[in-house]
């Protein structure tokens, strides 16, 4: 795999490239993006909530997150990046209403109601969800961050929001006014006075506000605090590990769409309210990934887990591939028939890369590399670079190795699999070189030419069918045969 961050190719220095554009979620324009330190990015991503696998519907804002942590190394910039885990409190309903999510998780394995067997389901899937991160070829967080272990950063947060004179006690819990902080909703320019009151209200009746959001929920099972036991809201977590790890102001902010109206909002209100400062410079929103028009979602039953494409035959490659087609703040419709037709394309990249360009002596095309960093740096936008890559492909111009060494160099922000060595890279396509080819299936193949040239069809049909026994596929080309070991 390339190494992003120790690349063999000299890198220029920021001021050589064209300005990094994003599209803020906040004021809702693409701005030119400028760090708090000239060199350095902290950067903080929403993770899972550790009750179940996260589909792939979830699995694209973390692509998003790796491809634009990926684009800003390959400007220059040192990325600090946190990435959390929630392994207790997240309600079914981003308000303060539904079940625990975590907790239904342990009903439906059978587990017991307990701190304990949180912490036991939680481990499961958070080694799930880091298992399908690296079959997608996202680099790992500089932390990963679990909720559970910062309570106390948590406590000490709702204290001193509570000291300040933002937050109010009810019977069930401590919840934030959002009256004291007159912003509320600014990012998504949500109309809080809109909403309809009523049925909210009628959920807690204590609230003073339908928008006003839990920083504390009180229960029989959880952590002692002077408002008694129970759990920290989910929205505070956020906060208080974004502050804990990368300090009370960060440059950028990642997560799903579906996470700006409530959560995000939350996180802001409450940030801002306890330190008086902004919190977040920038808001990058991934869109949704629908299946059949319908957003992707557990609640939906249409979900749909990357370990599914996997036994039907598709990679963490291909469906990484598919979603880089794809603007990041366009919603998308998956279907099985896209992303086959994204697994021939790369496909037909991989053996162009491995079979077709296997001379690394190379150097980077100078024009092809400024249009793509164009494009990265316009606002991530990776379904112009891709077919970047696929119009050098066709640029009889330019010489192979140069290609080969542009398309590696490209990869190192596209992660896509275009980045091994060319003996890694047949390997992994499964190619078989001629001289690798074992007597008997080189008999096979050699009969199977013959009976092709005399016209044999079906004596060649069967061959090839004796060659697929033995683990080979065949494929005709203008240059011969070529043997793929399946």
């Amino acid at each position: 795999m390339f190494d992003l961050f120790h690349s063999k190719h000299e890198r220029r220095s920021v001021t050589d490239l064209p300005p990094l554009r994003l599209c803020n979620s906040e004021t809702r324009t693409v701005e030119e993006f400028t760090p708090r330190k000239p060199d350095e990015v902290t950067m903080y991503s929403c993770g899972p909530t550790v009750y179940d696998y996260a589909h792939i519907g979830n699995l694209r804002a973390y692509v998003t997150a790796d491809v634009l942590k990926r684009i800003l190394a390959y400007n220059g910039y040192h990325v600090r990046h946190t990435m959390n885990f929630t392994d207790f409190g997240h309600l079914t309903s981003d308000a303060d209403a539904g079940e625990d999510k975590i907790m239904k998780g342990l009903r439906r394995e059978g587990m017991d109601i307990s701190l304990a067997a949180m912490r036991t389901l939680s481990d499961r899937y958070i080694d799930a969800f880091k298992d399908d991160a690296a079959t997608l070829n996202i680099l790992p967080p500089t932390e990963y961050t679990r909720a559970s272990d910062f309570v106390k950063e948590q406590i000490n947060l709702i204290q001193t929001l509570s000291e300040k004179g933002y937050t109010y006690e009810t019977s069930d819990g401590v919840y934030f006014d959002i009256s004291r902080f007159p912003s509320y909703g600014r990012l998504g320019n949500i109309d809080i006075h809109a909403q309809d009151d009523g049925a909210r209200v009628e959920v807690n009746p204590e609230k003073r506000h339908p928008a006003d959001f839990a920083v504390w929920k009180k229960g029989d099972l959880g952590w002692d605090s002077i408002w008694g036991k129970g759990f920290p809201g989910w929205h505070i977590e956020c906060s208080a590990m974004a502050m804990a790890t990368l300090g009370k102001q960060i440059d950028i902010h990642t997560g799903g769409v579906d996470n700006a109206p409530t959560h995000h909002n939350a996180e802001i209100a409450q940030s801002e309210s306890a330190t008086g400062k902004q919190f977040v410079h920038y808001w990058i929103h991934s869109e949704h990934l629908n299946i059949d028009g319908a957003k992707i979602a557990k609640s939906e039953g249409n979900s749909l887990f990357l370990r599914d494409l996997l036994t039907q035959g598709f990679s963490g490659a291909d469906y990484r591939y598919w979603l880089l087609t794809s603007h990041y703040r366009t919603k998308v419709d998956f279907s099985l028939d896209a992303l086959t037709g994204a697994k021939q394309a790369l496909y037909r990249l991989k053996r162009f890369m491995y079979e077709e360009c296997t001379d690394s002596s190379g150097i980077i095309d100078d024009t092809y590399r400024q249009d793509f960093i164009e494009a990265i740096n316009d606002d991530c936008d990776t379904p112009r670079a891709i077919a970047l890559i696929w119009d050098l492909m066709k640029d009889s111009d330019v010489a192979a190795k140069n290609k080969r060494a542009t398309i590696f160099e490209m990869d190192s922000v596209l992660g896509i699999g275009l980045g091994l060595s060319p003996k890694d890279g047949a390997a992994a396509l499964g190619l078989v070189d001629s001289a690798d080819i074992p007597a008997d299936v080189q008999e096979l193949l050699e009969a199977r030419e013959d009976a092709r040239a005399a016209q044999s069809w079906d004596e060649a049909d069967r061959l090839r069918d004796a060659l697929q026994e033995k683990g080979y596929t065949v494929e005709d080309t203008s240059e011969g045969p070529k043997l793929t070991q399946q």
